[in-house]
């Protein structure tokens, strides 16, 4: 592969002047954990495989359900589901794309070894998969599963010919081998990802005949870059920067509204959390963070819109649970923990710690938008109602590898969701339902908040058919869980970017930025 890698290289440096015309750079904000399309349910991740892979069923920019590899489905009983298969897809080896590829990517997401954050989270509910023939698969589930083709939007299909491949061999490109827009061309881990167009595409060709993604994890750098023509279009642009970039005739500046939310997460299963003392550097003698009062006291102690003005540049919402108003299952009932030190100090009194205690805040740097910028602006923010606060950030690839299991080194940690599917299942069920490896559940649950009756709901919601009765469900599932403080909601960020005059991009709530759906503006 380094061989094939090397002379598509080669192919591209000496193309013409005006080949070279068709090649983009883009400047992306999050570093790689892998290549390997299911290996890390991770943003940062999808952001680079929607390039190579696809999946049965697509999302609009508003994330609604559209066509993919699948060109219809339907369920044919209430347990039963069947998917139409597309005939003029192949994978980028000549391979034709059939329903046996289907079966054996299904085969695959719960093999895959040592994954932080499995995709069992979509597939779960499917216990059996049926090859009808070539072009028709089905999934039978347990009990009525409404949100299986949403879920399904989420599970890139790879080939059945490298159904046990391992994640490595994804990284070296050997198995990079999708029906996506791209090709693989070369992969320089913490630095780029080098594509190709696969020109017998089923879909809509990429104008580019080469992508560069650029990982450009420090936002200055990242802008600079933009500006300089280094490359042509950047996401997670910094909200300080926004305003320049908009009044720049050279650059246009896209806004548009996110699925996302930073938060706080506190470590709720360990009688000795590391990085929680006394004032005098003596570990309590129980974990603070299990005591709901205390983490109330947190949420209160928090000035959100303080966050969203000052550091971002009032380009975010105050957040009250995971998923901003307007998406379906968010709950209406829920709103922003209004700023109250006076009652945190109560709290964390009547919680036994009068005199406060002492916590480390880990959090990545170059992940989310000034994430390391909102670390250090809630630190002192804790410590005016007793909660002395020390920060600590490091690069996303450290730190999520750190702050996942099996080790969970962290106590306290500064974390974001997004809800892949476009509504409020997908959060319930990572950051609130309990840890459970083999049902896909729990799988971004840091703090291992766990409660029953919220395990209850998001099951039932799950089997619900009735749409309005499954948001009720979630909705429920949302005002139980921020009212045992499973976790402090901060803001949702909007997604920011900015391409150079001349392209044109319609920002997606999912907050990705495929090279393919970069086209020249006229």
């Amino acid at each position: 592969m380094r061989i094939m890698a090397t002379a598509i290289l080669a192919a591209c440096l000496a193309a013409s002047p005006t080949a070279r015309a068709q090649d983009i750079a883009l400047g992306l904000g999050t570093a790689v954990t892998s290549l390997d399309p299911h290996f890390h349910n991770l943003a940062s991740n999808i952001k680079i495989s929607v390039h190579l892979f696809d999946r049965l069923v697509d999302q609009d920019a508003q994330q609604r359900a559209t066509p993919g590899l699948a060109s219809a489905w339907r369920a044919i009983d209430d347990t039963t589901w069947e998917f139409t298969l597309r005939r003029d897809a192949r994978f980028h080896d000549g391979q034709p794309f059939e329903a046996e590829d289907v079966a054996a990517t299904l085969r695959r997401v719960p093999w895959v070894p040592n994954s932080p954050n499995s995709f069992v989270t979509y597939t779960r509910a499917i216990t059996e998969v049926v090859v009808v023939d070539a072009h028709t698969v089905r999934f039978r589930t347990a009990t009525p599963y409404p949100l299986l083709p949403v879920d399904l939007s989420s599970v890139n299909i790879t080939s059945r010919r490298h159904e046990r491949a391992p994640t490595a061999d994804f990284n070296s490109g050997t198995a990079a081998i999708g029906t996506g827009p791209f090709r693989f061309a070369e992969y320089l881990p913490g630095d780029r990802i080098n594509l190709v167009r696969n020109d017998d595409y089923w879909g809509p060709k990429p104008h580019w005949a080469r992508a560069s993604l650029r990982i450009i994890t420090a936002s200055p750098s990242r802008v600079a870059a933009l500006l300089a023509g280094d490359v042509q279009a950047i996401d997670d642009v910094p909200p300080n920067d926004a305003v320049k970039l908009a009044a720049n005739p050279n650059v246009s500046l896209l806004r548009g509204r996110s699925n996302s939310v930073l938060f706080l997460h506190m470590d709720q299963f360990r009688d000795n959390p590391p990085f929680v003392t006394d004032k005098a550097g003596v570990p309590l003698a129980a974990n603070p963070f299990k005591d709901r009062r205390v983490r109330l006291a947190i949420s209160k102690a928090i000035n959100r819109q303080a966050l969203v003005e000052r550091v971002m540049e009032g380009m975010a919402t105050p957040a009250s649970s995971l998923l901003a108003d307007g998406f379906f299952g968010s709950s209406q009932k829920l709103k922003p923990e209004p700023y109250d030190p006076e009652g945190a100090r109560r709290l964390l009194a009547e919680a036994g710690y009068p005199n406060g205690f002492v916590v480390t805040l880990h959090g990545p740097s170059g992940r989310y938008v000034n994430d390391n910028l909102v670390a250090q602006a809630i630190a002192p923010m804790l410590v005016r109602v007793g909660i002395e606060t020390k920060v600590v950030v490091q690069p996303w690839a450290p730190f999520i590898a750190a702050a996942s299991p099996p080790g969970y080194a962290y106590s306290f940690i500064l974390i974001g969701n997004s809800a892949t599917t476009g509504e409020a299942s997908f959060g319930l069920r990572v950051q609130y339902a309990t840890v459970d490896v083999a049902k896909g559940m729990g799988g971004s649950n840091r703090a291992r908040y766990s409660n029953p009756r919220v395990d209850s709901l998001i099951d039932q919601a799950m089997a619900t058919i009735d749409d309005s009765r499954r948001e009720a469900l979630l909705q429920e599932t949302s005002e139980i869980a921020i009212a045992d403080q499973a976790l402090v909601p901060l803001f949702h960020a909007d997604n920011l970017f900015a391409v150079r005059r001349g392209l044109a991009y319609t920002p997606r709530a999912e907050g990705y930025m495929p090279a393919h759906l970069i086209r020249p503006a006229n």
